[in-house]
C-alpha cells in the first residue's frame, strides 16, 4: 500500500489587484474574493514603489476619514509621511518604523506627504487592517509609534529580519496588538531559505520584491502566498528578495465597507450615520476638509469577511 502523502502546504496564491486611490495607485491582496483574511489581517495594500515629483501637490495626500473595529498599520520602506488623527496624534513615519493606530469606537486620521512636499522622491510600503476581536471593538481610539531601533531584529544565514508586531522567531515586538499575531520584514539574499512560524493557524508571504521559490514553483513581485495549517512552510529567494510575513489566529467573522470593520451590520450602518452627519471629531489641526462618505453609501451592504 502506498503511503498517504500530504496536501502541499501552499494553499492559495493571490494575484494583485491595482486600485486608485485618487492621488496614486495600489496594489490590493486582501480582503480578496476568495480569501477575505489571513488571521486577524483583514486587509493588505501596497503603496508604491512610486517617484513623487517636486512640489508633491495636497491633492496627493490622504485627507482626513473615519475608522472603526480595526487597528492600521503602516510600514514604510522609502519615503515619509505624516500622520495625524483624532486622539490629537501627530507623526512623522519613516523607514522601519511602525505606526500602529488602534481605531476600537471610531477615529478620523490623515496621512500626508507634508515632509515630501517640497523634494519629492520614492515613497513605497504597506498599509495593513488587523480586525479587534468582538470584546475590543468599541475600544477608546488610540495611536502609537515606535521607532525603528526599539523592534526586534535577527540576522542569520543570508536572512535579516525585524518584528514588526506580535511574536515570531523567539521575538516579541513592544507593538501593543489584541490577539496572537506575527507581522515580519524579512531581507534575503540570493538562495537563503526562511520558514514560516509554526504556532499559528494562518500564515502568509508577501512577495514585496524579487521571486522565491515554493513547492517547486517560483512567485513573482507582488503575490501573497497563503499556507494552510500545520507543518513548517519553507520559502527560498531567488536574487535579492524582500517579503513581509504575516498570520495569526482567527478572530471570526467581518463585514468590511470602506474604511469600517466590525462584526455587526448594525454598527457599520452607524459608523456611515455618524460620518455623514458630522458626528466623528477630525484631527485637530486638520479639519478643514474630509473625504465624503462614498455616494452609495446607502445602497451598499458590507460583505461578510471570514
Amino acid at each position: 500500500m502506498n503511503p498517504t502523502l500530504e496536501p502541499p502546504l501552499l494553499e492559495q496564491v493571490i494575484e494583485p489587484r491595482r486600485h486608485d486611490l485618487g492621488g496614486f495607485e495600489v496594489d490590493r491582496v486582501l480582503p480578496f474574493q476568495a480569501r477575505r483574511m489571513v488571521g486577524p489581517f483583514v486587509f493588505f495594500d501596497r503603496m508604491g514603489p512610486h517617484r513623487m515629483q517636486a512640489p508633491v501637490p495636497r491633492s496627493t495626500d490622504v485627507r482626513p476619514h473615519p475608522h472603526i473595529g480595526l487597528s492600521t498599520v503602516t510600514y514604510l520602506f522609502e519615503g515619509e509621511m505624516t500622520h495625524r488623527d483624532s486622539t490629537g496624534a501627530t507623526q512623522v513615519i519613516r523607514p522601519g518604523a511602525l505606526n500602529w493606530m488602534t481605531a476600537g469606537s471610531g477615529i478620523v486620521h490623515s496621512e500626508r506627504f507634508d515632509g515630501m512636499r517640497e523634494t519629492g522622491g520614492p515613497i513605497d510600503g504597506i498599509q495593513s487592517w488587523v480586525a479587534l476581536p468582538r470584546e475590543d471593538e468599541e475600544d477608546a481610539p488610540s495611536f502609537e509609534h515606535y521607532d525603528v531601533d526599539v523592534l526586534p531584529s535577527g540576522d542569520e544565514a543570508g536572512v535579516s529580519l525585524r518584528l514588526i508586531a506580535g511574536e515570531a522567531y523567539g521575538l516579541r515586538s513592544p507593538a501593543r496588538t489584541h490577539s496572537p499575531l506575527f507581522y515580519v520584514h524579512v531581507e534575503m539574499q540570493p538562495g537563503a531559505r526562511v520558514v514560516l512560524p509554526a504556532e499559528y493557524a494562518e500564515r502568509a508571504v508577501y512577495v514585496a520584491r524579487g521571486q522565491v521559490r515554493c513547492d517547486g514553483q517560483q512567485h513573482d513581485r507582488g503575490r501573497l502566498l497563503v499556507f494552510r495549517a500545520g507543518g513548517a512552510p519553507e520559502v527560498q529567494a531567488v536574487g535579492n528578495t524582500r517579503l513581509m510575513l504575516l498570520g495569526g489566529e482567527p478572530v471570526g467573522e467581518r463585514f468590511l465597507w470602506w474604511n469600517f470593520v466590525s462584526s455587526s451590520r448594525e454598527r457599520i450602518e452607524q459608523a456611515k450615520a455618524d460620518w455623514a452627519a458630522g458626528r466623528m471629531r477630525l484631527p485637530p489641526g486638520d479639519d478643514a476638509e474630509r473625504i465624503p462618505l462614498p455616494p452609495d453609501a446607502r445602497a451598499t451592504s458590507p460583505n461578510p469577511m471570514s
